[in-house]
Order: structure tokens, then sequence, then C-alpha cells
């Protein structure tokens, strides 16, 4: 994007400003024909599941899970708009979204790409903040809730990307579930590292904060190195059902969205 077109935006404040920017990146998204709108497409849904817990009481404190799930949400919304404006946000974040241009990824990838920074990164961080101190243990059933939330709507996208990727089954051959083949990602070990890492970080003081965190990056873009290339053999039968998957972006969000 051209210096003349860098845009400064206001982060959400509630969950219902989340959802209305991320309708903004969809839209543009559509409109650009860009992949960027895979994650936002299947993160918006996340996102309505937390508000109408939070409005139906699932939680043990509603209005501190929508400060949690604002602070998430702007982890992402921050480096989007970072991205846009031709600034490095997060290096996992900055694999993710640079990830958008390769046409060679599968849809599941791309996904992942997201998912990988925004859980195993974002996720820690904002319950550290959320919660900060020796408070952060209060948060941990809520918190794990969120990642039920999280885990529920992998499977569905799984279905989802199915009907969009005819040959996916290939990858059973190779190792079970499309996401466990690409990369050994799983919810279960991704929210305890999310928890470890929260409060591990919740305790620290500010500028040792900024150190973990910037450690922690690093061994997440190594994970989204995987995700992006995971080895000759499921790379082979990747490009075989590439070929296959649909290429028609718009198309693709819609059915995420």
């Amino acid at each position: 994007m051209a210096e003349s077109e860098t845009r400064v935006r206001q982060l959400p404040a509630t969950i219902q400003q989340v959802v209305e920017r991320l309708d903004e990146i969809i839209d543009e998204s559509r409109q650009e024909n860009s992949r960027l709108g895979y994650f936002p497409a299947l993160y918006r849904e996340v996102t309505i599941k937390v508000q109408e817990g939070v409005a139906g009481g699932d939680f043990e404190d509603g209005a501190r899970m929508e400060r949690l799930d604002v602070i998430f949400a702007n982890r992402y919304l921050e480096a989007y708009e970072q991205y846009r404006n031709g600034r490095e946000p997060t290096r996992s974040w900055q694999i993710a979204l640079a990830s958008a241009r390769r046409w060679r990824l599968l849809i599941i990838q791309h996904l992942l790409l997201g998912m990988n920074a925004h859980i195993n990164l974002d996720l820690g961080i904002a319950a550290a903040r959320t919660n900060p101190g020796e408070n952060i243990a209060s948060l941990k059933s809520d918190f794990h809730k969120i990642n039920e939330i999280l885990a529920d709507l992998l499977g569905v996208v799984q279905d989802k990307i199915n009907a969009l990727s005819p040959a996916m089954g290939l990858l059973d051959k190779v190792g079970g579930r499309s996401d466990e083949a690409i990369m050994n990602f799983s919810m279960q070990k991704a929210r305890d590292e999310a928890w470890k890492f929260a409060t591990a970080l919740a305790v620290l003081p500010e500028d040792e904060q900024q150190a973990k965190i910037a450690e922690k990056d690093e061994k997440i873009a190594l994970l989204a190195n995987i995700v992006r290339n995971p080895g000759w053999l499921v790379n082979l039968f990747a490009f075989l059902i590439r070929i296959l998957e649909t290429s028609n972006v718009r198309k693709v969000i819609n059915v995420l969205f």
C-alpha cells in the first residue's frame, strides 16, 4: 500500500466493534480478491460465539471475557493494519499475512497460519494483559471455555474446507486429518501452551514481558514455516490437492463466512 494511503484505525473497544471491523476486512478482501480474507471470515464466527456466550451468561465473568476477547482480537487487527501499511507486525503474523500471496498453499494452510499466530502467541498475551500478576489464576476456567469454542470451530471448518477441496482426503493417507498432516496442530496442546505462556508472562515486569514475547514469537514463527513447508511428501500431496481445490477466493471467503 502506498504511503499516501496509510490508514490509522482506532482499535475496537467492544466485541460488537470487533465484529464490525472483521466485516470491513472481509469486504475489502472480497473486493481485492485477497486470501487475507480467509482468516477473518473464520475468526468472525469465533467472535460471534464469544459474544453470544457473554450475553447468555456462559462465562464466570462476562465483562472480563469481553475484555479478553477484545484484547485478543486487537492483536490480530493491529497486525493486519501494520501489514497493510507496510510495517512489520510480529514475525509469526508477518509470515501468516504475507503467505496470502502464495497460490500454492491450501486453504487449510492459510487458516492454520492465522490460527498458529493467534492462538500460540496472541492468546497468552491477551490473557496476561486481561488479568496481570497473580490474578491470572482466576481466569483459567474462562480461558479454557474460549479454547473450547476455538476447538469446536476447527471441526466445522474441516467440513467447510472439504466442500471447497474435493481431494482433501488424500492427506488422510499421509497422517490422518489434514490439519494434523500439515502440522501437528493439536488444540489441546495449543491451549495448554497458551495458558503456560500466559501464566509466565503475567507475573513479569513490562520490560521482561517484551523480551519473553519476542522469544515466543520466534518459536511460533518456526512453526509457521513448518505450516508453509511441511516437507516434501506432504508438499507433493498438497500440490495435487491444490490443483483440484477451488481458486475462487470470493467463494472461499463466502463459505468460511
